[in-house]
């Protein structure tokens, strides 16, 4: 299962998910993009209504496919 996963990330180029993390994670640039406000309700223990928890899901994913993507495209030893 984890293989599928992996396969199927690395069919994702690096730039396109770098471009889409940029987008959803400063989506909107005014006053303050969404990720850092739900993180910061996250910190303080506010996010709580369903809205907001998903709002992170969809802002926050792109972001963390990438750290999965680049952690595991390191060079594996033989």
């Amino acid at each position: 299962m984890l293989n599928k996963f992996k396969n199927l990330l690395n069919k994702i180029p690096v730039l396109q998910l770098g471009l889409i993390s940029l987008m959803l994670g400063l989506a909107p640039f005014v006053p303050e993009p969404h990720l850092f406000e739900k993180l910061k309700m996250l910190s303080a223990g506010e996010l709580v209504k369903a809205i907001d928890i998903f709002d992170l899901f969809m802002h926050g994913t792109p972001a963390v496919l990438l750290l999965l993507k680049l952690t595991w495209a390191r060079p594996q030893d033989n």
